[in-house]
């Protein structure tokens, strides 16, 4: 009797190998189609993106690119940006208020009490990555009039700032702070506010915010669905900043809320160089602030002008009232500046401004309101209502929805390189501080459905959920299933992960591969 030779025995075990792998995949998802191709495809394909779309048919990998118009509401009417009255129900004057409510000194985020819990067991939750605009803080002293008739201080808090020898440890450091004083010696005035603060910086309300905003994440991630550990792992979580200190200073609260037992801990906080920063962002692209600049703030374009002249009384008025020269180009192209100014004020319960030759002339309430309406309306315009703000945001922001979409790649083990922001591979938990211009784009690139302006705190969050080797993206805007204009997405309740990524990649390529070529078009 003839022996076997020991090729026909590796290929004999080699057949039935692979025919056990492909039962296995048919028993698997017996909804799914599978021709033979695609089983051999999942098995040599490993954990590769292209076996991840083949075993999991119910995403679209191909995504409409396109942009698609949000809902028409007050916020994006000039009629009622102009005509109306209050700002809608928002918040302007408390960081306290209902936490399902716009406001702008404190916006909803993810709680306890608000949270949205996933109803089915089977869905497991795998990573989440959070970005949000820091917290509430003084107006950046471009944003400051001339002359300010009443000084702003900042005694109640401490801004440390200082280095120490790592890796390896030396010489220890003393815990230095800035203490902000005038010089009688010194004739010069500052501009703006007299006082002790600087301009910006995170105040001592919005420090305490960015605490209590730590708290109620660690206590929807922890002890609602036992996703975080209940002690710091540097490991499993990590923290990212932009360059402008802003968002150190809300990181450094935060994280203290999260982990008490960080208090007076060094924490890491990832930063990318600043010329190339993606979160802020801070990259250089030509094309996206041509782009922005031809339609938007500062441009000559009938549609943005139009709310510009219907203000052309307002604008008169705060200038009167403020010194601003009527031909600062700064002040007059967006309302911009005078929303900083005045939301600024009544965040922290200071009085609205007064002209100093006649403190009896101040700006009303319902002034300040409509600077408000017409700052939300700008906001709309800019992020969602013009059809060119989609490739705007998308060359400008696309660095960073690149970052993120290889963090979900790593997340389901389909990324072929190292995911991006890491401390560790086992990370599962980004958490992103970053601004209002951030927000926005990264809002503009997801169409969501009712643009506003994202105010202190506004907050994105990407939940990545498995199911049955499948997995599916929940993504919250204000601690809340955000709505999307875009037909593939609607509710982003479990959109299925391969729709999300074929829609990234579509805009902005793997590694953000066309952001190059978007920036330099001309």
């Amino acid at each position: 009797m003839e022996v076997p030779s020991y090729k026909t025995i590796l290929l004999s075990l080699l057949v039935v190998s692979l025919v056990q792998q492909v039962v296995t995949l048919v028993m698997r998802y017996p909804s799914t189609t599978f021709s033979l191709a695609t089983a051999l495809s999942y098995v040599h394909g490993g954990h590769g993106q292209s076996s991840y779309a083949g075993s999991c048919s119910a995403g679209n990998a191909s995504v409409d690119l396109s942009w698609h118009a949000p809902l028409q509401s007050n916020i994006n009417s000039l009629s009622s940006a102009i005509n109306g009255s209050g700002i809608y129900g928002f918040i302007f004057n408390s960081s306290q208020g209902p936490l399902d409510t716009y406001n702008w000194c404190n916006m909803p985020h993810v709680n306890p009490k608000t949270y949205p819990k996933v109803n089915d067991s089977s869905y497991k939750l795998e990573y989440v990555e959070v970005i949000h605009r820091h917290h509430k803080r003084t107006p950046y002293a471009a944003n400051t009039f001339p002359v300010e008739n009443y000084p702003w201080y900042c005694s109640d808090e401490a801004l440390f700032y200082g280095g120490e020898p790592l890796n390896p440890a030396g010489n220890t450091s003393a815990d230095t702070y800035w203490s902000v004083y005038t010089s009688p010696s010194n004739p010069l005035p500052p501009q703006g506010f007299n006082g002790t603060c600087q301009f910006p910086q995170i105040t001592r309300g919005g420090l305490d915010d960015s605490h209590q905003h730590g708290v109620d994440l660690k206590a929807v991630y922890h002890d609602l669905l036992h996703f975080l550990p209940s002690s710091y792992d540097s490991d499993s979580v990590s923290y990212r900043v932009t360059n402008n200190v802003i968002t150190s200073q809300v990181a450094s609260m935060l994280i203290a809320g999260m982990w008490p037992t960080r208090s007076n801990k060094n924490t890491p906080l990832l930063i990318q160089p600043d010329s190339i920063d993606s979160l802020e962002p801070a990259y250089t692209c030509s094309s996206a602030s041509s782009l922005f600049s031809s339609y938007g703030s500062g441009s000559s374009s009938p549609a943005w002008l139009a709310h510009i002249n219907a203000a052309s009384g307002l604008y008169a008025r705060l200038d009167a009232l403020s010194g601003i020269s009527p031909t600062s180009s700064a002040w007059h192209m967006s309302f911009d500046h005078y929303f900083d100014n005045l939301s600024a004020r009544l965040c922290h319960a200071k009085a609205l401004p007064c002209n100093v030759n006649n403190t009896s002339d101040c700006v009303s309430l319902a002034e300040a309101e409509e600077v408000f309406r017409l700052g939300e309306y700008e906001y709309s315009f800019i992020y969602r209502d013009s059809p060119q703000s989609l490739p705007a945001s998308t060359a400008s922001y696309g660095i960073w929805i690149a970052e993120l979409a290889q963090n979900f790649r790593h997340a389901m083990n389909m990324a072929t390189a190292p995911s991006v922001n890491v401390t560790s591979p086992q990370v599962r938990y980004r958490h992103n501080f970053a601004h209002d211009g951030s927000i926005s784009r990264l809002l503009s690139i997801l169409q969501l459905e009712k643009m506003v302006w994202p105010g202190m705190g506004s907050e994105v969050v990407f939940e990545l959920y498995s199911k049955k080797s499948c997995y599916f993206l929940r993504v919250l805007w204000g601690g809340q299933v955000l709505k999307s204009s875009h037909p593939a997405f609607g509710a982003m309740d479990m959109v299925p992960v391969e729709t999300v990524l074929a829609y990234f990649d579509g805009l902005v390529g793997v590694g953000a591969s066309k952001v190059p070529g978007l920036c330099a078009a001309s």
